[in-house]
């Protein structure tokens, strides 16, 4: 009873949700445009087929993964409710494909921003009625302002996931307790510096135990000429997303700016790398 209600109340907040997208759509001239074709299945929140048989991992987001046969791996919360929320919006629809950057994933999916016949962003549509995240890639960071933005919107509003504590932004100091896990941490930078010209950002006094960002050599000159702009998140609260994992604690790998907002002071958040 408390899943087809809270999938009931999902649904109920996609219509303005849809609205509001369709009167702020990004510019998609700057894209490569590809394919056009009809949605005739959803596999999960965030991967559909077309008509001619072309698989499409929709490209800057990720929906609450869905088992898909993957022994010992469990449902996310709200992952049925995502695939439906994407079924309801591009089910039968006619949907021309947008490149920004890589085209295709490892799996021989494209990787493409999806916008429906009249007009409807798919991927902005699914972040503002919270049924995804940004995920976003060194080699595809089209449109990533324009999705954070939806995202952020949905967080403030606490629709879909950002409801539920699974989804939560986390602190520096839980960030060891989801090793393994994709997650958004926020807190304080106590420093940041260039080390054998790789790249970190602590959150804490102690190196080999706090949560840390890293940045490889080969990414840093993303964060400015140089690399040099790492050193400005010194004492700035900022917000990184990524996959978490453990090396002198908790760590997250930062492979372009936007993976990192900064806090502005005044509730809003910004990229280092636009100032």
């Amino acid at each position: 009873m408390a899943r087809s209600f809270l999938l009931f109340f999902v649904l109920l907040l996609l219509p303005p949700a849809l609205l509001r997208a369709a009167a702020l759509e990004p510019d998609f001239s700057q894209l490569a445009a590809g394919e056009s074709g009809l949605a005739v299945e959803v596999v999960d929140g965030d991967t559909l087929l077309l008509q001619s048989g072309t698989e499409i991992r929709l490209v800057g987001i990720q929906a609450p993964k869905l088992p898909l046969g993957r022994r010992g791996f469990a449902a996310w919360p709200l992952a049925e409710e995502a695939k439906q929320a994407l079924e309801a919006m591009a089910l039968g629809h006619e949907l021309t494909l947008y490149y920004g950057g890589r085209k295709k994933d490892r799996y021989g999916r494209m990787l493409a921003h999806l916008v429906r016949a009249d007009g409807l962003w798919i991927q902005g549509a699914l972040l503002e009625g919270g049924m995804a995240r940004v995920y976003s890639f060194r080699d595809n960071r089209s449109l990533i302002g324009d999705m954070l933005a939806r995202e952020r919107s949905a967080r403030l509003a606490t629709r879909g996931i950002w409801a539920h504590p699974y989804y939560a932004v986390r602190t520096p100091e839980e960030a060891a307790y989801h090793v393994g896990s994709f997650q958004l941490v926020e807190g304080r930078v106590v420093d940041s510096a260039i080390v054998k010209r790789r790249g970190y950002i602590n959150f804490g006094e102690d190196w080999k135990s706090d949560f840390t960002i890293a940045i490889q050599p080969k990414d840093r000159k993303q964060f400015g000429a140089g690399g040099a702009d790492i050193l400005a998140y010194k004492g700035r609260i900022v917000r990184v997303r990524g996959w978490i994992k453990s090396y002198n604690g908790a760590m997250i790998e930062a492979t372009h700016p936007e993976q990192i907002e900064v806090f502005e002071g005044t509730g809003a958040f910004y990229f280092l790398s636009q100032c």
